[in-house]
């Protein structure tokens, strides 16, 4: 088959992750891809944190820019079967929909629904989609009230495929191996958060700080976003004295945060999410399968993985979960156990299969 994707590429975003495991896994198939996406001065996400594949091209801005722009000529001079839109609230969606109709004629049309709830701005509606894809039975309920029920289809968020090693002993060694290449220290438990969303486990150091006293701790928080940034200098430069906080200014693409990952005793994840939104966690699905267990706080962003993953509501909660962890008990043996079962179910090939089954059930309507 013959696909093409428009949607954000090659950055830290979480419809970012969507495509390209999705996009990639086509390709391990066997299939066809040319992909769309953002000009890099005008990005979804906060950094670009890959080079671009032969088969992408850079051809449209945010819709948010101040002036909105699309090239029209790479849509109309691909040849693609199927048409994949990722995320359409961030693309110049008026722009988009002058040429939809020549799109239509060439493909079939998917809409991969990546907002919490049904949108406000008319130029959302405008196009004639085959089929429109959403991550859960969440979605899909507030979606059913604005589109027909039948064009609507559960496709889950794809995982990274399982990378975290065979065993304790191996899980050991990758760790040991990865720590000496980062320049991490071999006796200390890590505690690890990355990206903009680390800013949020500043709001729980003082738990923190007191499990230090048992398990000697390092919380090593790997971002360039200034806020996150500002908020951990400020606790480092309080606590000196104990020198339990390394930031390290990096946007890490793939191979450079699974290192992390793997160097780490846990992911530290305390995003919160707004009332009466759908969503789900990219940074989840993005780092399950390194092996490395992570600690959220509970929100709407992880419900869909309990079991899967630690979850906590109160401090008491969140203590419990990192020791844990740490202890490796038996509760972390069976969230462990979970967590792999998962990400093999979930993995980008699995799904990219799901997807190419809905392009089949779409061809066999058409005819």
């Amino acid at each position: 088959m013959k696909i093409g994707i428009m949607g954000a590429w090659n950055t830290d975003s979480g419809a970012a992750i969507h495509s390209e495991l999705i996009g990639r896994s086509f390709i391990e198939l066997g299939h066809e891809v040319v992909v769309f996406t953002f000009f890099r001065e005008s990005i979804h996400g906060t950094a670009i944190v890959g080079e671009d594949e032969d088969y992408v091209i850079r051809c449209f801005t945010l819709s948010s820019a101040k002036n909105p722009e699309l090239l029209a000529t790479p849509f109309l001079c691909h040849e693609y079967e199927f048409f994949i839109v990722e995320d359409l609230g961030m693309l110049p969606q008026d722009h988009l929909g002058k040429i939809f109709h020549w799109i239509k004629r060439r493909a079939k049309t998917v809409t991969v629904i990546h907002d919490g709830n049904l949108k406000e701005d008319p130029s959302f509606y405008q196009f004639d989609w085959d089929a429109i894809v959403c991550f859960d039975e969440r979605y899909y309920n507030f979606l059913k009230l604005a589109y027909p029920e039948e064009i609507i289809h559960i496709i889950p968020f794809p995982c990274l495929p399982w990378r975290g090693g065979e065993g304790a002993e191996d899980k050991r060694r990758i760790k040991i191996e990865c720590r000496e290449k980062l320049g991490l220290p071999l006796d200390r438990r890590i505690i690890f958060l990355f990206g903009p969303t680390s800013k949020f486990g500043a709001d729980k150091f003082d738990i923190l700080k007191e499990l230090h006293k048992d398990y000697p701790l390092l919380i090593l928080v790997v971002t360039r976003h200034p806020e996150a940034l500002e908020r951990w200098r400020r606790l480092k430069k309080a606590n000196a004295d104990i020198e339990i906080i390394q930031l390290r200014e990096e946007n890490p693409d793939i191979g450079r945060l699974y290192e992390y990952l793997y160097a780490s005793d846990l992911l530290f994840y305390n995003k919160p999410t707004k009332p009466n939104t759908v969503t789900v966690s990219s940074t989840a699905f993005q780092c399950l399968g390194s092996g490395c267990p992570m600690v959220a706080r509970d929100s709407p962003f992880v419900e869909t993985l309990r079991g899967i993953i630690y979850q906590f509501r109160t401090d008491e909660e969140l203590r419990s979960s990192i020791e844990s962890v740490f202890n490796e008990d038996r509760r972390y043996k069976e969230i462990m156990k979970n967590t792999r079962a998962y990400v093999n179910e979930h993995s980008g090939l699995n799904i990219a299969r799901k997807f190419i089954q809905l392009f089949e059930i779409l061809n066999e309507e058409g005819r």
